[in-house]
């Protein structure tokens, strides 16, 4: 491999990611797989519930270039989160695995 192939590689990576970024967000979409994955028991839009809001997990990862990938981990691990109570339980695994369906929703998340 060339050493000018990673640095071609990453910005390839980039502009795909950049290019994503401004699709448009299927709002329906993204509430519907919410719905029946019964995300909005925990979060809210706009408040916090049991878990955070969308509108603070969006502050969270505002301009962190891992945010899809952490988002998607905890959509898809089940892995234990800390509630705003304090405890802890294992996250919701989302009933999905289309990759476009999963990419809308933490677009939909993200855009809050």
């Amino acid at each position: 491999m060339k050493p000018t192939t990673p640095l071609l590689l990453a910005g390839l990576i980039s502009l795909a990611l950049a290019g994503s970024a401004l699709a448009a967000v299927d709002d329906q979409a993204a509430k519907a797989l919410g719905k029946r994955n019964d995300c909005f028991k925990c979060h809210a839009v706009d408040k916090t519930k049991k878990g955070p809001s969308y509108q603070k997990i969006a502050a969270k990862f505002k301009g962190k270039a891992d945010a899809e990938e952490k988002i998607m981990k905890n959509l898809t691990t089940g892995p234990k989160v800390k509630l705003e109570d304090g405890t802890e339980e294992d996250h919701k695994i989302i009933d999905t695995k289309d990759p476009k369906e999963l990419k809308n929703l933490i677009d939909w998340i993200l855009s809050r």
